[in-house]
């Protein structure tokens, strides 16, 4: 309803997914858009999803669990978004040294977009690759600050 482009699968039938946060695997994903109440509704509708809000009075963001898991994220576009930007999801990856995945990425074609930046989550980065695809990367074993205050919504 936010307008997000999304893509599901049934579990168990497709191989390759397994992996998740080790270098090179999928870590994370999050959706952007302007209309959260739309998304945090539809999401915790649609899946069997738990939500949790950050509580940080500087960004809107909610997390959504599957059991004690942490499986999405949804942050609100503020003004810093362009108006032409649609919602979408961005997706992260795994990688083991985020300036070194960045650099590696650069120098194959991709274009840099923002970061690299440290969080309590990790030092990441987003870029766009040579076909413009956008994505992620984040070095999970890299964190710095103190992680946010989370409520069960």
């Amino acid at each position: 309803p936010s307008g997000a482009v999304f893509g599901v699968w049934q579990a168990g039938t497709h191989e390759g997914f397994e992996a998740t946060a080790t270098p090179g695997a999928y870590c994370w994903a999050e959706v952007f858009t302007r209309e959260p109440e739309k998304a945090d509704t539809f999401l915790t509708a649609v899946f069997p999803y738990r939500a949790k809000q950050v509580e940080d009075d500087a960004v809107d963001f909610r997390l959504f669990d599957i059991g004690e898991d942490a499986v999405l994220g949804r942050m609100r576009m503020t003004d810093d978004f362009p108006p032409e930007v649609p919602s979408y999801v961005n997706v992260y990856f795994t990688v083991d040294h985020c300036d070194e995945a960045v650099a590696r990425a650069v120098k194959h074609g991709a274009v840099l977009r923002f970061g690299p930046m440290s969080s309590p989550f990790g030092r990441f980065a987003a870029l766009t690759d040579p076909q413009g695809a956008n994505f992620s990367v984040i070095d999970i074993t890299t964190t710095e600050g103190e992680m946010p205050t989370i409520k069960d919504v």
